[in-house]
């Protein structure tokens, strides 16, 4: 089975893409997903987490608090290599696992860190979705409250578009219309499954 990692910036549209490829019959794990399970009430990382960064970061019933650890690692790099080192082995090991379970010609990771934590070489071809940035924090403060400062603090936390590109082995444009995306998708997933083996797609 052909393994895809899709990248991105915040608010390129890494999930207009994934929702096409599903449509496409196209199994897609989302790391956003593992890491919202890998930091649910109970689950190991979060005590370790509290350890690491103290009471604060949890609410009153021991959920974490997502905006108060945010506010802390976008504050010091150090703190948010902590918690990448704390979070991102068992994400990627709950994405290996689940993966093991599809019988596909190709699937389809995403994960918004894919270069910053160093896996490019656990998949066969990666897929980078790209916009201007202003098109992005638009989008972004269209879909959120986030605010400009914020936009351009995670900014800074992601590889750049030209790091992305130099990393893709396929590449997509979205300043367009959502139309337009899904005609590059859709010619990419013809284009994988003829990778996969699959013949007359």
């Amino acid at each position: 089975m052909l393994r895809i990692a899709l990248t991105g910036g915040i608010g390129s549209g890494k999930s207009a893409v994934s929702d096409r490829l599903i449509t496409l019959g196209v199994p897609v794990f989302d790391a956003d997903d593992f890491s919202h399970q890998v930091t649910s009430p109970g689950e190991p990382a979060v005590a370790a987490i509290a350890d690491a960064f103290g009471a604060q970061v949890l609410t009153a019933d021991g959920s974490l608090d997502r905006e108060a650890l945010r506010q802390i690692i976008f504050a010091d790099t150090k703190a948010r290599h902590r918690l990448e080192a704390i979070l991102h082995p068992e994400i990627r090991r709950r994405m290996q696992t689940a993966a093991l379970t599809v019988n596909a010609p190709y699937c389809v990771f995403s994960i918004p860190l894919l270069l910053e934590t160093g896996q490019v070489a656990d998949f066969d071809r990666v897929l980078v979705v790209e916009a201007p940035v202003a098109v992005r924090r638009e989008r972004v403060q269209r879909r959120s409250s986030l605010s400009r400062a914020a936009f351009d603090a995670i900014c800074k936390t992601q590889a750049t578009a030209e790091q992305c590109r130099q990393a893709a082995d396929d590449l997509l444009i979205n300043d367009d219309s959502l139309a337009a995306l899904h005609a590059q998708v859709d010619t990419l997933h013809r284009r994988y499954l003829e990778l996969a083996g699959v013949k007359g797609c």
